[in-house]
């Protein structure tokens, strides 16, 4: 493969192959001051100016979000992951991220690499990473593609979570059809480290050196990530099975162990994880970030394969590898740690301050590009704002008649059907499959709203939980994105603990589709709005566009991955019900602004009408959340709650359900007024929990609950092992959990005869 192109129209020719616009390839000849830029470089260029890498489609509506608050350490998008402070001189650094195409074309790899991309990210900063977590979408269950998936997915997320040492805590699994060519796979992580003991991924110090650690470069992965989340997918997506890079669990043990023992000895002046784009983004976006460049020589970097181009070497994404800047005294000390640890650690460069990231290849230089040419948010990077249209679905979702459905005939049957249906039932056959507690910080809440990790050597605890549903959004994306981040507080604050910031992994179709960037701009509006009323400000994140496959776009999904405090883990409360006799309260922030609403994209309502998502989403009130999420803080802290559980898919009933299964302890309620069953029963009005109580505390609570402005409602007592709502429903629990508990296996482990 020759790096010498001869003229500007073959250069053009292969800017256009490999993914560039007509006007960004005339934008890198003005940036070049008019000369042909070499195959190495159109490589570098076209994978830093990718979408996944550039965020060219995103980055204006990103920077309208609350990226600032008095607990973030650095401001979003500075570092690899997001940093807040939790007080004790700690800090806890999080991100979310997708590996959602690699995971459609190689389910396992696909899945494995995303954990093991996040986890770099989080101990690439000084952060040991505690806990794992992932949001996951697929297409029918009834589907053996699905279910193909499903196993492959499920066990690249175990097998690298596992075989590193880090537990995953939480999640979330949805199924829609709209996800059929096009799965889900968001993985977040979550870590801790001391204040002043971070490390920022900058190339600070002329002269200081340049080395890559960890594994040796190979031919996996080139054009991988920054290629696949920048392309819609088509039927000849298998052929793309080569980008997808390949993990090792094993090494990436060792990288951190050594990565952290070099940063606790000060020999690390900046450091960065080759994710998307390989060494072309982690050399160009460290220059970029301290104003300084690099000189670079690819013979010294190690290779699986010596045949290697520097086109090659440049993109390629091999996994468990790390570029990091060393004061020139330090190199020593760097390789002894390293080698220690059975990884290489190697000398490939230096510290310029020309601006420039200058890479040469057998005495040749290939490459010679200013990195803020290159890097996100650089001075010349292009950055677009598209074209927005209200997507055309909406009149017809939004005019819906809810009266055409009428009201329910048979709540009994309804129950068992919601409680068996993927989108609800007990993901129990993919959590079993991850280990949770290792490292023995994980606090055994099974059914919990949101996972709790102690903070060793404090009382504290750290809550985290990753939420959306897509279908709100799809119905009304403003709202749905509002909803999103609502529930994620809300589901933090049902633990005890108090939400502080987020982290988002924003999924959806092509930025080019007027009515995708429509959906885009109002989630980002929405979500915007809620976390400036919660005080959670956005620490980071991800875009991931181009999910889509032949038959559509995927709902939008803007997936929020949410960080909590509680200050004592005494206070940490549960979900499930825990005594004969206690009360069953219900609190209510708001009342709903429109008659029937929460049936509108209710889990109820796809059932009764074949799977479409129909209506508009529920009415949201982050002000009222705000109340609601205080209230709860201010029970559990007084220790004054035996269970708290949020309402959403399935409604009330169900949410009493889930809340008798954790000890198998039944429940008799009242359902509240409303004009139609299937409403009070299954509607998902927002902002609204289910707690127990001692009956003895229910006085005191009442007047707490109306000082904090919020409703509260008496609907009955746990106890018997069945569950009544009267004149409604009567079911038996152990028929319900074992309906529950063998959904999911029932469904994955089906062969479909033929």
């Amino acid at each position: 493969m020759t790096n010498t192109i001869s003229t500007l129209a073959e250069a053009k020719k292969t800017a256009l192959e490999l993914g560039l616009l007509d006007e960004e390839f005339e934008k890198i000849v003005s940036i070049l001051g008019g000369r042909i830029p070499t195959y190495t470089e159109l490589g570098i260029f076209s994978v830093m100016w990718s979408e996944h890498c550039s965020y060219k489609n995103s980055i204006t509506q990103l920077k309208t979000l609350p990226r600032k608050g008095k607990r973030l350490l650095v401001e979003a998008g500075e570092e690899n992951a997001g940093l807040v402070d939790i007080g004790d001189g700690l800090a806890v650094a999080f991100k979310i991220e997708s590996h959602n195409h690699p995971s459609a074309v190689e389910p396992y790899q696909g899945a494995a690499t995303g954990v093991g991309g996040i986890l770099r990210d989080i101990f690439t900063m000084g952060a040991r990473p505690i806990a794992a977590l992932n949001s996951l979408r697929f297409g029918s269950l009834s589907e053996e593609r699905t279910k193909f998936l499903v196993r492959g997915v499920v066990h690249g997320i175990a097998d690298y979570g596992n075989s590193f040492g880090v537990p995953t805590v939480a999640g979330e699994v949805y199924f829609d059809p709209c996800y059929q060519g096009n799965p889900l796979v968001n993985a977040m992580a979550v870590g801790i480290v001391k204040h002043g003991e971070t490390v920022s991924a900058s190339a600070d110090g002329v002269g200081n050196i340049v080395m890559i650690v960890g594994s040796s470069t190979g031919r996996d992965g080139i054009h991988g990530a920054s290629l696949l989340a920048s392309a819609v997918f088509s039927e000849a997506a298998e052929e793309l099975r080569p980008t997808v890079q390949v993990g090792d669990p094993f090494t990436e043990k060792l990288l951190l162990e050594a990565t952290l023992e070099a940063i606790g000895k000060k020999l690390v002046v900046g450091m960065q994880d080759m994710g998307a784009a390989g060494i072309s983004c982690s050399t160009s976006e460290m220059s970029a970030k301290a104003g300084t460049g690099m000189k670079i020589d690819l013979n010294k970097v190690p290779l699986r394969e010596a045949t290697m181009s520097s086109y090659e070497i440049m993109l390629s994404e091999s996994q468990e590898r790390m570029l990091v800047v060393v004061e020139p005294k330090n190199v020593d000390a760097i390789k002894e740690v390293f080698t220690k640890w059975d990884l290489q650690a190697e000398v490939i460069g230096t510290v310029t301050d020309t601006g420039t990231v200058e890479i040469s290849y057998h005495g040749e230089v290939v490459a010679n590009l200013p990195s803020k040419a290159l890097a996100l948010g650089g001075d010349m990077t292009p950055v677009y704002q598209r074209e927005t249209r209200e997507p055309s679905y909406l009149k017809e979702t939004m005019g819906f008649d809810l009266n055409s459905i009428s009201d329910i005939d048979d709540a009994n049957a309804m129950l068992r059907s919601l409680i068996a249906s993927p989108n609800i039932a007990s993901k129990r056959w993919v959590y079993e499959q991850y280990d949770s507690m290792v490292r023995t910080n994980t606090l055994d809440l099974e059914g919990s709203d949101a996972a709790v990790i102690r903070v060793k050597g404090t009382t504290k605890g750290l809550a985290v939980k990753t939420d959306c549903n897509s279908r709100y959004v799809y119905l009304n994306p403003y709202r749905g994105a509002m909803i999103a981040v609502c529930e994620a507080a809300r589901n933090i604050a049902c633990t005890g603990a108090q939400p502080i910031a987020i982290t988002n992994c924003l999924n959806f179709g092509n930025p080019y589709d007027p009515e995708v960037y429509y959906q885009f701009t109002e989630a980002i509006r929405g979500m915007g709005d809620a976390c400036r009323t919660l005080e959670t400000p956005v620490t980071g994140g991800n875009v991931s566009f181009y999910n889509e496959s032949p038959s559509g776009a995927i709902y939008p999904t803007p997936t929020i991955g949410m960080l909590g405090v509680i200050d004592d883990i005494a206070n940490v409360v549960s979900s499930g019900f825990k005594n004969d006799g206690d009360a069953i309260l219900l609190l209510s922030a708001y009342e709903p602004d429109a008659e029937f609403e929460g049936l509108g994209g209710s889990e109820y309502l796809a059932i009764r009408t074949g799977g479409k998502a129909v209506g508009n989403a529920p009415n949201i009130d982050p002000g009222g959340e705000a109340r609601l999420i205080d209230l709860l803080v201010t029970l559990a802290g007084k220790r004054m709650l035996k269970s708290a559980h949020d309402i959403s898919e399935g409604g009330l009933a169900v949410t009493i359900t889930e809340s008798c299964f954790s000890n198998m302890i039944g429940a008799r309620i009242m359902p509240p007024s409303s004009k139609r069953n299937d409403h009070s029963l299954f509607g998902e009005m927002q902002g609204r929990v289910v707690i127990s109580v001692a009956p003895e505390s229910v006085e005191e609570i009442s007047m707490i609950v109306r000082s904090a402005n919020v409703k509260l409602e008496v609907l009955g007592t746990t106890g018997g092992r069945s569950i009544i709502v009267d004149g409604l429903i009567d079911c038996d629990l152990d028929e319900l959990y074992s309906l529950y508990t063998e959904a999911i296996p029932s469904a994955v482990e089906a062969v479909v005869e033929l």
